[in-house]
């Protein structure tokens, strides 16, 4: 029987990952919290260099949510003390260093949003300053010795940015090792993150056989891919869905996305039977898509309100459902920059054209504006906005 249930728990585990490291450690592992009735400890870690939880954090949270819902405890490390230095997992560029209170700004706001999807009772939330602070240097310099350099560059993004002579400092070598730490200090038997994270993740399996500890399990999930469709989500990027977006500004764009990507967002957003949903025409499956999210972050009558809003100012416009997405750095925006940047035309003359002419129009947005732009300066609501540019060109412009 705990066979059985260990197979279970481990199917739910393995569903969408990339790596498992290791699997049979991992059955083991299951077998063993079962039999003893003891809930395994799961970490997952963000830095809080941004005030927002984005959809592409949540792939891991919905996995862990559903590890609590079958018995397991969430160990949710805030590592405000990491985010000093920055993940450079992925980086080709040295990363700006945050202060103290940017941070703490930004962590008050990370347990909130997360508890939208963890269970809070099953959660328990580490800052990893609490025990950084309290090191003293030869206890940090000891760490530190438990790890190679050969070792640490061995990793892609480091060993390119030494290739390419840009900046790598020492505090970037080390961060794996801090945050592979982290796992030693809470005793984690399994640790999820990104496929970006898996170096750091074995970081954190070595150091606790270091210091006399069971190696923890690694799980990496696939990375989202942004509203650009090519990079992953991500904050910097300006490509990203926040959790705490407005409901009617979440449903836009998310149905921006294109019918590839779609796909993704099923199969990682949400528990929907997509074969059913592939049967549907494109435009009614993203607009379920859309819908379910929405709806799972507020609630089933805001999803609905806001999909009949779509409908209503969508059906009465011929808007393509694939257009360019432009992200604006702020409002108003210079429109011929946007249309120049956005390579809608091919010299800001002719954008200028374009505007003396009556030939831009603004189709649709929440503030339900529409009609001819006339002013090259132009307000981007937050739900962003639709413009029509000449007879067949189109935009999105977002914020």
């Amino acid at each position: 029987m705990v066979k059985v249930e260990a197979q279970r728990h481990f199917d739910v585990i393995k569903e969408n990952a990339v790596d498992v490291i290791s699997e049979p450690e991992l059955l083991a592992k299951l077998e063993d919290s079962l039999k003893s009735k003891n809930p395994l400890k799961l970490k997952i870690g963000f830095d809080p260099t941004a005030k927002d939880i984005h959809l592409g954090h949540t792939v891991l949270l919905r996995k862990l949510r559903k590890l609590q819902d079958l018995g397991h405890t969430v160990i949710l490390i805030i590592g405000d003390f990491t985010a000093k230095i920055g993940d450079p997992s992925g980086k080709t560029l040295l990363r700006p260093v945050l202060g103290d209170e940017e941070i703490k700004e930004n962590a008050s706001t990370y347990t909130e949003q997360a508890f939208k999807i963890l269970d809070e009772k099953k959660t328990q939330v580490k800052f990893n300053s609490s025990w950084y602070k309290s090191m003293d240097i030869s206890k940090f310099l000891s760490l530190l010795s438990s790890y190679t350099v050969a070792r640490i560059l061995e990793r892609d993004d480091f060993s390119l940015r030494m290739k390419e002579n840009r900046p790598l400092t020492i505090l970037e070598l080390v961060y794996p090792i801090i945050q592979g730490y982290d796992s030693v200090m809470v005793d984690a038997d399994i640790e999820f993150g990104g496929t970006d994270q898996k170096f750091n993740l074995i970081v954190g399996r070595h150091l606790k056989e270091v210091f006399g500890q069971k190696p923890q399990c690694i799980i990496t999930m696939p990375l989202l891919v942004g509203l650009d469709g090519k990079n992953k989500m991500s904050k910097s990027l300006g490509n990203y869905i926040g959790v705490t977006d407005e409901p009617k500004t979440m449903f836009g764009k998310i149905m921006s996305i294109s019918d590839e990507v779609m796909w993704e967002y099923f199969r990682l957003l949400t528990d929907s039977d997509i074969e059913a949903a592939k049967k549907m025409h494109p435009k009614e499956a993203k607009l379920l898509l859309s819908e379910i999210i929405t709806s799972f972050y507020y609630s089933k009558a805001i999803g609905k309100s806001s999909k009949e809003e779509f409908e209503k100012i969508f059906s009465q416009k011929e808007i393509p459902e694939d257009m360019p997405v432009y992200k604006a750095k702020g409002s108003p925006v210079d429109l011929i920059e946007v249309l120049f940047s956005a390579k809608i035309v091919t010299s800001k003359n002719e954008a200028r054209r374009l505007l003396s002419q009556a030939s831009i129009s603004i189709m649709s947005d929440a503030s339900s504006k529409s009609g001819t732009v006339k002013d090259s300066s132009l307000e981007i609501p937050a739900s962003g906005l639709v413009l029509k540019i000449g007879k067949k060109k189109f935009l999105r412009i977002i914020l």
